[in-house]
C-alpha cells in the first residue's frame, strides 16, 4: 500500500490525484496559493472599507453675527435628503455641501432672501421649514385644518347616533313595552 493510498485533500482521494498526474508538492503549492488569495482578498476587504471619512474642515465666519445668521438660515432650511431634518441637524453629504454652499454666498455678500432663492430654484419649495401659501401648498397649509373639520364631523355625528338610540331606549321602557323586547337588567 502506498503512503498516499486512503488520504484525501478537499473531499477527494489524493491516490486519485496523483495518478491524475499531480504530486504532493504541486497539491500543497496550489493548496497555499488558495489560501493566501483568500486572505488577502480578505485583507484587501477590510482595508476598503476601513478608509477614513475625509475630514469636514470648519467654516469660518467674519464675525458672531454672520455665524449666528448662518446659523440661523441653515434652521430654517429643510435637507433634501433626510426630509424631516434641517440642514443645521442633518449629516448627509448633501447637508454639508449645502452648509459649505451657503456659507460661500454668505461670504460672497448675498442676503437671507436671495440665499433661501437659490435653494427653493434649486430644491423647490420643500426645502423651506415655511413654505410660502400658493396654490401648489393649499393643501399643505390647509389640510391639518381639513382634517380637524372632518374630525369634528364624524364626531358630531357618532353622538347625535348614540344620543338617538340611547332615547330610544329609554321611550321603550317609559312606554311600557311588552317584557320580550325589554332589556334583561
Amino acid at each position: 500500500m502506498k503512503l498516499s493510498e486512503g488520504l484525501s485533500v478537499a473531499g477527494h482521494d489524493l491516490a486519485m490525484l496523483t495518478t491524475a498526474g499531480l504530486n504532493m508538492g504541486q497539491l500543497k503549492s496550489g493548496c497555499l496559493k488558495i489560501g493566501w488569495l483568500k486572505i488577502g482578498g480578505l485583507i484587501f476587504l477590510a482595508l476598503l472599507l476601513s478608509v477614513p471619512v475625509q475630514a469636514q474642515e470648519p467654516l469660518v465666519f467674519e464675525n458672531q453675527q454672520m455665524q449666528d445668521r448662518f446659523d440661523a438660515l441653515t434652521f430654517e432650511l429643510r435637507c433634501a435628503v433626510c426630509q424631516n431634518q434641517s440642514l443645521a441637524d442633518s449629516d448627509a453629504p448633501l447637508a454639508h455641501d449645502l452648509r459649505r454652499e451657503i456659507h460661500d454666498m454668505m461670504m460672497a455678500g448675498q442676503s437671507n432672501e436671495q440665499i433661501k432663492q437659490f435653494m427653493v430654484d434649486r430644491y423647490g419649495d420643500f426645502v423651506l421649514y415655511r413654505p410660502p401659501v400658493q396654490a401648489n401648498t393649499w393643501l399643505l397649509w390647509l389640510g391639518p385644518l381639513l382634517m380637524l373639520l372632518i374630525g369634528g364631523l364624524v364626531l358630531r355625528a357618532n353622538i347625535k347616533k348614540r344620543s338617538a338610540l340611547l332615547n330610544d331606549t329609554n321611550n321603550l321602557e317609559n312606554t311600557g313595552a311588552p317584557e320580550n323586547t325589554r332589556k334583561p337588567e
